[in-house]
């Protein structure tokens, strides 16, 4: 089925469908069999949440066996819980993902007077870093490559050819651009595309004083004023290269860290590509530019005609890194709910389809929900990391899909990529001192209104139990009360199983 995205036609898109039709599941027993006064209580401990929320939540049995069930059927807004799918799309293809993974590489083209520009060629690698304690995937192992061949280049080309350009998907909020959790995407970035800023304050009266590496403009609005309070506002507008820094800021205050998104990702790799070879005295006399594969009708898995191939073969780079180990990727994308690999991650199982474009990604998770036995109307995913606001899923269809991937011979590794409550990732302050400290392994999710949490849990039996809960439409101010009413709830299944 087609899948379109345009991020400048987001805001014109029906929500789409991304699921093939199979024969649903074994309907459920849970809602006549759960006893009266479990299902009491949870209702009673989620009417505390702020009203107006909206709770969904399913919890069974690895057999599919429900033990509670509210609002099973009901579709919320998954938020970082689309990671869930992504991850598991990615770890049913491992063997095959990993086997067909390659590195960031580095070739000569040809330019003026008998120069040349060299290219800096992306493969979809997530880690690729340009830090100078750098111990993997290391952009400089690359800058000291061209360095022993030349003295001299014209152009540095930051190639992003080897996905299409799509680096937001339908539904990303335009205010969320700037920073680094909606930074852009694409075959090529370095240093998780983010770009570094430190606000530190001046005498009383003067402005603050900034410090970055230069990439962006900086627009310096800011006052020292006394104290210690921090009352700074960073913007940007989504493709400006100037970066606005407002605001006030104590005198006493402690330097502000920030961490900012990127609209061109090939440009800021050879961005920072080109700062590497001058400091190791190779002169860079021409520009510096990103080069992308525009979205074509060719990356529509309804109507191919033959994609073509505008990225390089492996030997022609005189200089490529190891792929990067994707299973070790998926625990950052999981724990730290990481969304930028997250999107990598789902073009990587794209290019087993095809292309590598979004739409070619919803066939790889509609043959996924297949093979789980799901149903198509259980969930819309327009993204792979859940920033969109188009996403939707029941909570049922994601605990059977948890549950299927139980079942599956790579299930436990899988598992282990989640947060641990009271443990790590971003369950580490979660759950830390209850029964459940260390016995919940699950994903969080959080993205305006909405709130999820998804996964497995040990009950007071010691039987691991499947469960998946959501709560959509929290009003403003409410996330941390309605939060701790889906805790609460959780803990409260777990003693009575």
């Amino acid at each position: 089925m087609r899948f379109i995205l345009a991020c400048t036609l987001a805001l014109s898109l029906p929500m789409p469908a991304m699921a093939q039709q199979t024969s649903p599941s074994p309907p459920a027993t849970a809602s006549t069999a759960v006893p009266d006064s479990l299902a009491g209580s949870i209702q009673a401990i989620l009417s505390e949440a702020p009203a107006g929320t909206r709770y969904g939540l399913v919890v069974q049995r690895p057999d599919g066996t429900e033990i509670l069930a509210i609002a099973p059927d009901a579709r919320f807004m998954p938020a970082s819980n689309t990671k869930i799918y992504t991850t598991l799309a990615a770890y049913r293809n491992l063997l095959a993902l990993q086997q067909a993974a390659e590195g960031t590489g580095v070739r000569l083209e040809p330019a003026k007077r008998g120069s040349f520009d060299i290219v800096l060629e992306g493969r979809g690698e997530a880690t690729l870093s340009s830090a100078p304690d750098c111990q993997v995937q290391c952009l400089a192992t690359l800058a000291d490559a061209v360095a022993a061949r030349t003295r001299r280049v014209h152009d540095v080309i930051g190639d992003a050819t080897w996905y299409p350009d799509e680096r937001w998907s339908a539904g990303m909020s335009w205010n969320n651009i700037p920073f680094r959790y909606g930074t852009a995407t694409a075959a090529l970035l370095v240093d998780d595309n983010e770009f570094a800023l430190s606000v530190m304050p001046g005498s009383v009266g003067a402005p603050a004083r900034i410090e970055s590496d230069g990439y962006y403009r900086i627009d310096n609005r800011t006052r020292t004023v006394a104290g210690s309070d921090n009352a700074l506002d960073i913007r940007r507008l989504p493709g400006s290269d100037t970066l606005v820094v407002d605001g006030t800021l104590g005198q006493d205050a402690e330097p502000e860290q920030y961490r900012l998104g990127v609209d061109d990702p090939a440009r800021r790799a050879a961005w920072r590509f080109a700062r590497l070879l001058e400091a190791r005295g190779v002169v860079v006399s021409g520009e510096i530019a990103g080069r992308y594969r525009p979205l074509s009708p060719d990356d529509d898995p309804e109507n191919r005609g033959g994609m073509p191939a505008t990225h390089a073969p492996p030997e022609t780079m005189f200089s490529q890194l190891p792929p990067e180990a994707l299973a070790a990727d998926m625990v950052t994308i999981n724990k730290q709910s990481q969304n930028l690999h997250a999107e990598l991650m789902l073009r990587r199982v794209a290019k087993l389809q095809g292309s590598g474009s979004i739409a070619d990604a919803q066939l790889a998770l509609a043959d996924m929900m297949t093979a789980a036995g799901q149903p198509r109307d259980g969930f819309v995913l327009a993204d792979g990391s859940g920033m969109s606001s188009y996403n939707r899923v029941s909570p049922r269809v994601t605990a059977r899909l948890l549950a299927w991937a139980a079942g599956e011979d790579w299930g436990k590794n899988w598992r282990a990529t989640l947060p641990v409550g009271g443990v790590d990732g971003t369950l580490a302050r979660r759950f830390a001192g209850t029964p459940l400290d260390g016995r919940i392994f699950a994903k969080t999710g959080s993205l305006n209104a909405s709130r999820a949490l998804s996964g497995y849990m040990v009950a007071a039996s010691g039987e691991l139990l499947v469960f998946s809960a959501f709560a959509n439409d929290i009003p403003p101010g409410g996330e941390g009360a309605a939060i701790g009413a889906m805790d609460a709830a959780l803990l409260a299944v777990a003693a009575a199983n």
